[in-house]
């Protein structure tokens, strides 16, 4: 299933305009500062620029007016205070300008203060919300949303994220429907409400026409699953920061590193991004038997053939084969590290944990995993996905696999697992929370005496699990024993070998089939609620259902994503006739 647009496929909207309107406020910003000037860029936002933010750069400063390019946080904060301050002591004269992206906040201008610098430092900020890495993937590149808002319960990013969608109506037009689900999802979804109320309404033809917010939160099963998609496994092993990945020598086979932009411009990355990866090896081996082809036209041609082809069609061809020789070498990295015998036992025991199959046996590998320290990372997934398939680990098991991995890891990580209790990912069962469904209704009809004499009696039993009641009512894991066909996949499930369809997925396009929550009030129950679906002030769009606009929905994910949840709705969009434009933290 090589990846190709689809006929019929809407029109993109342009969304180069978000990097040229953030250029030219940066441009403005940065000559509000006249003259030659000393420019320090956060290292977070290196991808994007030359140097670095460094107490090494306090040293080798020469003109005297120092701008600072910072995500707004403290500690940057107060680095730059000590460097004014020792100007101050060394009797050196300068003009300071903090430039905060994507926006300054309160606490910020605190520390100025209590430092004795606000006085001396002049402050503003630059609203790059939205970062544009591919022509289907936005992203608001703020890697402590997650931690910060689902963690820590600081909630500064929900007015960036609403910010962020306040920009995008104003440049795209008005949605015509916002759905969503989760917490931190309403809130956007109001403090955009807000926004748009306070500033000034203008019309114009949307672009697109429907958003789809959603937590995080609501799926946690699906980032915990390995990843088996081309680019999700790109990711996994080489890390793909702002649509850009490092590939080592082991992949150039030179003693250099290559940086190389991943998005729609490679055309061998478009065509096998979204393919399992078993699916890969034919599709390369393939794709360099036709540039051998191209490349043998050459013989027999004569003087004027070889010019016309030397301009038209030879650079494209040496691009093309470079492109092909790196993500040759990729594939045969990821082979060395995905194909051994410990990758196919993890996968086989991710399939068994989402089945609800062999959990015993599950649990057997996992401490095997944790006490041969395969994998760090690896093994706090598998103790993840174990707890929320079964909503809970028992005392003992938890008890037992905690001591394990604390031996094995380090006792440092008692904060680890609290963390990831507190998040709701590693939890142990209490007594008294086994009581099912069934026994809630049962409750209602005795008194409290049996109610209690019941709930002692259930409680011996193992409490009964949200993810499995969520994957019967939405059919997320396809029946076991079905053959399925990895290079003609059927749903959504084949990014993760047809063993599971995401959750998150599989909520937007439910929801926009039915268009809203009806119909799935047990389902909302089950994950907390938090749900809406509001029509917008766009009537006019709403008329028009065959257009471009109606066809482009703009999904956001509050706490991000995975590649392997974009290549699930890549699929559903060609399998529907729709874009979606995916958003992420």
């Amino acid at each position: 299933m090589a990846h190709t647009e689809w006929k019929d496929a809407p029109g993109l909207p342009d969304f180069s305009l978000l990097k040229r309107l953030a250029r030219d406020q940066l441009i403005f910003l940065l000559e509000q500062l006249p003259g030659k000037k000393d420019l320090f860029i956060d290292a977070d936002l290196m991808i994007l620029f030359i140097y670095f933010l460094s107490e090494i750069y306090i040293f080798s400063l020469f003109f005297c007016r120092l701008c600072f390019l910072i995500r707004p946080r403290i500690q940057t904060v107060k680095w730059i205070s000590d460097l004014v301050n020792a100007d101050k002591v060394a009797g050196r004269f300068r003009r300071y300008k903090i430039i905060f992206t994507p926006q300054k906040f309160y606490a910020c201008e605190t520390v100025l203060e209590e430092q004795g610098v606000y006085g001396d430092v002049t402050t503003d900020e630059w609203n790059f919300y939205i970062l544009p890495l591919d022509d289907d993937i936005l992203s608001l590149e703020l890697p402590e949303f997650f931690r910060d808002n689902f963690l820590e319960g600081d909630q500064r990013w929900v007015t960036t994220a609403g910010s962020a969608l306040r920009l995008l109506q104003s440049v795209y037009g008005s949605f015509s429907k916002v759905y969503g689900i989760g917490r931190c999802a309403k809130m956007v979804y109001e403090s955009w409400r807000e926004l748009m109320e306070d500033g000034e309404q203008r019309t114009r033809q949307p672009e697109f026409a429907k958003v789809f917010l959603v937590d995080r939160d609501v799926d946690f099963v699906t980032p915990l699953c390995s990843q088996v998609v081309y680019e999700g496994l790109v990711d996994d092993l080489f890390r793909i920061k702002c649509g850009s990945v490092e590939f080592g020598p082991d992949v150039t086979s030179s003693d250099k590193s290559i940086k190389v932009m991943l998005n729609s411009q490679d055309k061998v990355f478009s065509e096998i991004r979204n393919e399992h990866f078993s699916n890969v090896f034919g599709f390369l081996s393939q794709k360099a038997k036709n540039l051998q082809t191209a490349y043998d036209k050459r013989r027999g041609m004569d003087i004027q053939q070889m010019k016309a082809f030397v301009a038209d069609e030879l650079k494209g061809l040496k691009q093309e084969h470079r492109l092909l020789s790196l993500h040759i070498g990729a594939s045969e990295s990821m082979m060395k590290k995905k194909t051994k015998q410990d990758f196919q036992e993890l996968l086989k025991t991710e399939h068994s944990l989402l089945e609800g199959f062999e959990i015993r046996e599950c649990i057997t590998y996992i401490e095997e995993h944790i006490n041969r320290q395969v994998s760090m990372i690896d093994s706090l997934r598998l103790l993840c996905l174990l707890s929320i398939t079964e909503n809970g680990l028992l005392s003992k098991d938890y008890r037992s696999l905690k001591a394990q991995y604390l031996q094995s890891y380090g006792i440092e990580h008692l904060l680890t697992f609290a963390n990831l209790r507190q998040l709701g990912l590693l939890e142990e069962q209490q007594a008294g929370e086994t009581l099912t469904v069934m026994e809630s209704k049962v409750g209602k009809l005795v008194n409290d005496k049996t109610v209690g004499k019941l709930t002692d009696a259930f409680s011996s039993l193992a409490k009964k699990s949200n993810f499995r009641a969520l994957s019967k009512r939405l059919a997320l894991v396809p029946k076991s024993g079905e053959e399925y066909d990895l290079r003609v996949p059927r749903d959504m499930a084949y990014v993760f070998s047809g063993a599971y369809i995401p959750l998150s997925c599989k909520l937007i396009e439910q929801v926009l089939e039915r268009d809203g929550w009806t119909g799935m009030e047990e389902v909302t129950r089950m994950l907390n609620g938090q749900e809406f679906a509001v029509t917008g002030g766009s009537s006019s769009s709403e008329a028009r259902s065959k257009t471009d606009a109606q066809r482009i929905v703009l999904v956001m994910f509050l706490g991000g994503c995975t590649f392997s949840e974009i290549s699930a709705l890549r699929f559903l969009g060609k399998e529907r006739g729709t874009y979606y434009v995916k958003q992420m933290e």
